[in-house]
């Protein structure tokens, strides 16, 4: 479970993140909205510990990721928006290294290593160099670094950019049967992505959590009944 607690983050004067409170459990997908600026990016970095609250705490599986920080980082797989991958490795050189900074043992990472190429369809191109991939496949390869050590919370920033119809359609399948017994978060853009995988909207509007729900239950706030329409009016109405 991830409790956050009366959660802040200032950068100066401005405040990035304020007073947000929320709890999510194992089976649930949830999809963090917002427009540009709400906070979104700031809300992830202090769910991965990457940088600290002002005030307020984030507790994973009851442990503050503040003080805590090892047994909850070992708790989450993290995908940013920019990836983070070196484009002189091959994938499989890659992914052995992400292992073992989440220090596996060599028979679980071949155990998991079989899986992850599986579900994200990197076969055929487990011995390139990533600097020789398409977007599409240097996406799925950050996915599946996220995924090696078997995360039980797993973040996601676009994590269908880049890619086509058919492994979008393919990758989010898999998302939404990971999280049947994990934790997932997917910040994104596309809305026709919440309806397809999401259980929850959590939507974030200057700092502020505006509305906790989910996608059916936000459609039918407005006569459109569609979540394009309710998330441009609730953010504009929270100007």
């Amino acid at each position: 479970m991830i409790v956050v607690k009366n959660l802040c983050k200032n950068y100066g004067n401005k405040q990035a993140v304020n007073n947000v409170n929320f709890c999510i459990s194992k089976g649930e997908v949830v999809s963090l909205l917002g427009p540009n600026g709400a906070g979104k990016t700031t809300l992830m970095r202090l769910l991965t510990g990457y940088i600290e609250p002002t005030s307020g705490e984030v507790r994973i599986f009851d442990k503050d990721i503040k003080t805590e920080r090892k047994f909850c980082l070992k708790k989450i797989g993290y995908v940013p928006e920019s990836g983070f991958l070196y484009n002189d490795m091959t994938v499989a050189d890659f992914l052995r290294y992400a292992s073992q900074l989440r220090g596996m043992k060599k028979n679980e990472f071949e155990q998991n290593l079989k899986k992850v190429v599986e579900n994200l369809e990197l076969k055929s191109v487990i011995n390139q160099k990533i600097e020789t991939l398409s977007k599409g496949f240097k996406r799925r390869t950050g996915i599946a670094a996220a995924l090696i050590h078997n995360p039980e919370i797993l973040i996601l920033d676009e994590p269908t950019e880049g890619l086509d119809p058919n492994q979008k359609f393919s990758i989010r399948n898999y998302l939404k049967n990971y999280g049947k017994d994990k934790i997932i978060i997917i910040s994104t853009h596309i809305m026709e992505e919440v309806e397809a995988m999401a259980d929850r909207v959590i939507l974030l509007n200057h700092g502020k959590l505006v509305k906790d729900t989910s996608p059916t239950e936000l459609k039918e706030l407005f006569p459109e009944h569609n979540i394009e329409t309710a998330f441009y009016k609730i953010t504009s109405e929270a100007e």
